[in-house]
């Protein structure tokens, strides 16, 4: 038996409220990469560790605020908590590679593509493997072309929003950067979700798993002071309006005492002392024909 789905239970609430959380993942996230591209190698791997907690957190938040305005018609959805919490962690770790590469090798050319296409395919694993959690009294369905159609917006638009950041031209690129990145995250949750096709085969309610109101909870307080203490660290970042490297003058500074070094030691070989011992002979031998 086919169910109706509805995905906008609360109207235009939940789609507002889901981007708005995308967006400021992706700023934190996109902006602690562009940082991270103006330190030493050094501090790098921390602003990139915490701008992929930022966009994984995010776009896991985005999801289940979402996923409160999706109801099935005769049936009650449960969740299943570790693999809920599970599909967080695969969107840090694979949004992480990315954005490592990125880091690493530069927002262009093959390193562009593969970091977008990992964060992309990160975005879309985090997705279906937190609808994989989902129980109700029957099975889900998608539709394989709009599925293939999600994963591609995923992974365009993640590739745009790094560039994007990988140009280090100041906040406001970094603000274009995470409303990119809302955009493929809600883009392609609403995507995959026009995907799904539910068949129920009974009327029991599944008594596994929890309601979206008791993962509303840790699913706020947990992620959303992580965004908030990690907006503090870029807000009070001294470079967080300016896009100017501070640590390059410092690199270059060990290279001019090499320089300096090097005359300084050619001018105190033994050619001083060879002079005094040559000029006293000479002087001598001159003065005493005069004296005679």
């Amino acid at each position: 038996m086919h169910s109706t789905v509805d995905g906008f239970s609360y109207g235009l609430v939940t789609p507002v409220v889901a981007y708005l959380m995308a967006c400021l993942g992706g700023a934190l996230g996109l902006r602690c990469t562009a940082r991270a591209m103006l330190v030493t190698r050094s501090w790098r791997p921390g602003w990139l560790a915490l701008g992929s907690a930022a966009i994984g957190s995010g776009i896991w938040t985005m999801h289940f605020v979402a996923m409160m305005g999706f109801t099935i018609e005769h049936t009650p959805i449960r969740y299943d908590v570790p693999m809920t919490f599970a599909s967080l962690a695969v969107a840090v770790v694979m949004v992480g590679v990315g954005i490592f590469i990125v880091g690493y090798r530069g927002a262009r050319g093959t390193a562009l593509f593969t970091g977008g296409t990992l964060t992309g395919l990160g975005i879309a694993s985090m997705h279906y493997l937190g609808m994989a959690g989902m129980h109700l009294d029957g099975q889900l369905t998608y539709n394989t072309f709009t599925v293939a159609a999600s994963v591609v917006i995923a992974m365009a638009a993640a590739t745009a929003a790094l560039w994007a950041a990988g140009q280090v031209r100041g906040f406001l690129w970094s603000v274009g950067a995470a409303l990119v990145m809302g955009l493929a995250v809600t883009g392609m949750h609403y995507t995959g979700m026009a995907a799904v096709q539910v068949h129920l085969t009974g009327t029991a309610e599944p008594a596994i798993g929890g309601s979206s109101a008791e993962l509303l909870a840790p699913m706020l307080i947990g992620p959303l002071a992580f965004l908030v203490l990690a907006g503090v660290v870029v807000l009070f970042d001294p470079l967080m309006i300016m896009g100017r490297p501070a640590e390059v003058p410092a690199e270059r500074k060990p290279g001019i005492p090499a320089h300096t070094e090097v005359p300084r030691a050619i001018r105190h070989p033994a050619h001083h002392p060879a002079r005094r011992t040559r000029r006293p002979p000479a002087r001598r031998a001159s003065r005493t024909p005069q004296n005679r």
